[in-house]
């Protein structure tokens, strides 16, 4: 919520061998790399104290690519449709510095 207005929405839920981000959605007025970050970053720091892998898939040629790589996300596999991704517990990120 920003200033009381619904800003998007995340799920993460169990999946075989960690976690899964299913859906991370921001108001096309509220995306941007601050708003975006903090959100992930709050997600993938309480994987990390649960010592959780995290995996996800986003579309090819999505500018959302960068955001996950810049948060220690590495592409497992790809299709002509989505990549995707997976991120080890602690995995460093130049997100953090």
């Amino acid at each position: 919520m920003i200033d009381g207005e619904l800003a998007g929405c995340v799920t993460v839920r169990p999946a075989e061998g960690g976690q899964w981000l299913e859906h991370f959605y921001l108001a096309p007025h509220h995306q941007g790399p601050r708003l975006g970050s903090a959100v992930l970053r709050t997600v993938l720091e309480r994987t990390d104290a649960q010592g959780t892998t995290v995996r996800l898939n986003v579309l090819q040629g999505s500018a959302a690519l960068r955001l996950y790589e810049r948060h220690g996300f590495v592409v497992e596999a790809q299709d002509p449709i989505d990549v995707f991704m997976v991120r080890p517990p602690g995995a460093s990120t130049a997100a953090k510095a």
